[in-house]
């Protein structure tokens, strides 16, 4: 895995600019919420967008443009959503995605760290968990009264996964403690890991530092078929994504399934064994979280490698399948919700693999926080345009963003995780 890899791809880029649009001819409805690129429609010059790092990857590489402070501002004012991706590959083979975590992968290797995430390094390296200020000792405190099994002495059938942000931010703690408590309720054999419990990972591959998550995607793995669970179940996208998406590329044998807490929530309602009885008077819009959307379709990378039909004279073709992101966690989200009595959902215009991120993700909340919050400005505003009283999604990174963005500006739109409708609706 190299940026050189590449080459070819970044050569081929015609300058379309597609990748800062969501596919218009597909469901765009208005231009004021026709963007997908949320660096492209804040910062507006092309280096910000996929094609502007595809030339900036490929002057890097042949010498032409040399480190600098602006070249990593570009780099790095970047959520990592994927909407890009998704829309360069509608029409190309081209692995954008991949391009720009090679070229963050380049920027670590070389030695030109953004200061903040270097902390953020520094915190994982010690404390297990990519949250400044948080204790590995303290990671398990956030499941303190229930009565839940530690897996690190008995055996269950399901791990709950929490993950850094639930466990350490003390406004969404009470989510992780009801997941456990709705599985329990419908009669799920459920443990968590406690204070073992490790980072997934997932964030810093985004940030480009491949060494540390592989050896955190190999310490969970071996952690969970260790403890013989039969289903890593998580409540962050983020989590989700890293372990449905990159996990397999490590290499281990995974004896496990993996799902998000709203595929399983769909399950059991569907089952019967969740009742929802209670009435929810409220008009919500649902968010659909990028890794549980677009970013959880598990694809391998192609690695550059290409195979040529000489005989019919065609162009060289991708050895690995085209991955759109279609096929993301879409509608187990928006089944529970609708299974939800006096729910009325009403949807945005960038929906599912549309989805406008929520600003937080790559490492922008850390280091570019100014930027993080504007992201999440204009997704709560795509909200409001739809009359929604509440703006629902399933993932401790959107929440976070999410209130961060209304706290700052005044606003009264409320923010929901979709467990806490369903403790609700109990």
């Amino acid at each position: 895995m190299a940026l050189e890899d590449y080459k070819k791809d970044m050569l081929r880029c015609t300058r379309c600019s597609c990748c800062k649009w969501i596919p218009v001819f597909s469901i765009a409805k208005s231009w004021r919420f026709a963007y997908g690129c949320p660096s492209i429609a804040r910062y507006n010059f092309h280096s910000y967008s996929g094609s502007g790092k595809l030339i900036t990857s490929l002057s890097l590489l042949e010498g032409r443009i040399d480190y600098s402070d602006r070249l990593l501002e570009t780099v790095y004012q970047c959520t990592m959503c994927g909407s890009c991706d998704l829309s360069c590959r509608m029409g190309t083979n081209m692995e954008v995605l991949e391009i720009l975590r090679e070229l963050r992968a380049k920027c670590v290797n070389d030695g030109h760290l953004i200061p903040e995430h270097t902390l953020m390094i520094q915190n994982l390296k010690t404390e297990d968990t990519i949250i400044q200020g948080a204790r590995k000792a303290d990671r398990g405190n956030w499941a303190s009264g229930l009565k839940v099994k530690d897996l690190t002495k008995e055996k269950a059938e399901v791990v709950f996964h929490a993950g850094c942000r639930y466990c350490s931010d003390p406004e969404l703690q009470s989510i992780a403690r009801t997941v456990v408590s709705l599985l329990q309720n419908a009669g799920v054999d459920v443990g968590i890991m406690g204070k073992e419990e490790t980072c997934c990972g997932g964030r810093v591959y985004e940030m480009g530092y491949f060494g540390e998550f592989t050896k955190y995607a190999e310490n969970n793995i071996d952690a969970w078929n260790t403890a013989g669970v039969k289903k890593v179940v998580t409540a962050c996208a983020d989590g989700y994504g890293a372990v449905k998406d990159l996990y397999p590329r490590v290499g281990k044998k995974m004896n496990f399934e993996v799902l998000h807490v709203t595929e399983y929530l769909d399950q059991l309602i569907k089952e019967g064994k969740l009742k929802l009885n209670k009435k929810v008077p409220l008009q919500i819009t649902y968010h659909d979280p990028c890794h549980l959307g677009r970013l959880s379709e598990p694809r391998l990378p192609s690695y550059g490698r290409e195979t040529t039909i000489e005989e019919l004279n065609i162009q060289p073709l991708k050895e690995v399948p085209k991955v759109l992101g279609m096929n993301g966690v879409f509608e187990p989200p928006r089944s529970v919700l609708r299974a939800i009595p006096g729910i009325k959902l009403v949807e945005m215009e960038r929906i599912k693999a549309y989805s406008w991120c929520c600003g937080a993700g790559g490492g922008v909340l850390e280091a570019y926080p100014d930027f993080a919050l504007w992201t999440a400005n204009e997704r709560i505003e795509e909200a409001k345009s739809t009359g929604a009283e509440a703006i629902v999604t399933a993932c401790p990174w959107c929440e976070r963003s999410f209130n961060d963005a209304i706290r700052e500006s005044g606003g009264s739109m409320k923010v929901y995780d979709i467990v806490e409708l369903v403790q609700e609706s109990i």
